[in-house]
């Protein structure tokens, strides 16, 4: 599944040298003992042996769960935005189909690239650049991340972009990539900032993201969606701490590569003596209350975007996966 092109160092660098490395060493010096803290060393996350087993691990349990429609079977290997997502999907899925999914056909990654950087502290992540036999030819970006050395890798970003969107990444002579801080300057939006300024822009609009499909297509799409007797409105909040944090990578040409999340409210209220248009089963089953004069429905997203560097310009977002997590009739 994956094919290995990094150094020898990377090579030689196994697990058992990255758990040496990561926990706490001691070393004496004339004053007696020092304690050096792992988790303030700069190392690479993982070696791309490990990535690969991940990705393996990943899309074994993944392929269980949507067969089966249980969220329990791939909840250890998910996390932040699309353990929000794949729950709701596979919850509204055994409710409509307690057997399981009958359209189920599995997912198989192949021609896997890992770009791993290296960094201090936890969490540590890596991202997977995958082909599928899904979504035709776009590639599969999947960013995993893990608190802890015996944790289990999760996944927390997936999305899908085209293969010519995915950048050329900025490496050190021994293959390991450069982890962006969230309050890095340099660039038109911090990676901090990119959910709350994604957000505003869905709202008002401006000139930080450029046009395309996830920004000024999706901005017209959603002025188009009043109709008479019945009104639609739309409020958007980001989502930026804990396993909602934004991760990203340097790239060549000294921008940045974004992963981000973002939450959704859809509101559709129909006029008096009119009622809400009937949803389809996988939104019934996520919807509390009864539908009368009003559907609210909450969605996450997980967007993927290029972060400009000196060279200037605007913010680009690639990919956006975007799923229903539930909804309130009213």
């Amino acid at each position: 599944m994956s094919r290995d092109r990094g150094p020898r160092r990377l090579r030689r660098l196994d697990r058992t040298a990255l758990m040496a490395a990561s926990v706490t060493a001691w070393s004496l010096t004339a004053s007696g003992c020092v304690v050096v803290h792992g988790e303030r060393e700069v190392l690479p996350a993982t070696t791309r042996a490990e990535a690969a087993e991940a990705l393996r691990e990943f899309t074994a349990a993944y392929n269980k769960a949507d067969k089966a429609y249980d969220g329990s079977l791939d909840a250890a290997h998910t996390t932040g935005a699309l353990a929000d997502i794949d729950a709701a999907r596979l919850k509204a899925g055994k409710a409509n189909n307690p057997g399981g999914n009958p359209n189920h056909t599995p997912l198989e990654l192949s021609d896997a690239e890992f770009t791993i950087p290296e960094k201090a502290g936890w969490p540590r992540w890596f991202l997977a650049d995958a082909a599928a036999n899904k979504g035709g030819q776009a590639r599969w970006l999947l960013v995993f991340t893990r608190g802890g050395l015996e944790e289990t890798w999760q996944v927390a970003y997936l999305t899908l972009v085209a293969p010519d969107d995915v950048p050329e990444f900025r490496t050190d002579r021994d293959g390991w990539a450069e982890a962006v801080p969230a309050d890095a300057t340099g660039l038109a939006v911090a990676p901090g900032d990119l959910s709350r300024a994604y957000t505003a822009y869905l709202k008002s609009g401006g000139d930080t993201f450029a046009a395309g499909t996830h920004t000024s297509a999706w901005r017209q799409l959603r002025r188009k969606a009043t109709r008479p007797g019945l009104a639609t409105q739309y409020i958007d909040e980001p989502l930026t701490n804990g396993a909602y944090a934004p991760l990203a990578l340097r790239t060549k040409d000294g921008g940045a590569l974004v992963f981000f999340t973002t939450r959704h409210y859809e509101k559709r209220t129909a006029a008096a003596g009119t009622s809400v248009p009937a949803p389809g089963e996988d939104v019934l089953a996520l919807t509390k209350g009864e539908i009368k004069q009003s559907l609210t429905m909450e969605f996450v997203s997980n967007e993927v975007a290029l972060d400009p560097g000196a060279s200037g310009g605007k913010v680009t977002v690639l990919g956006r996966i975007q799923g229903l997590t539930s909804a309130q009739g009213g």
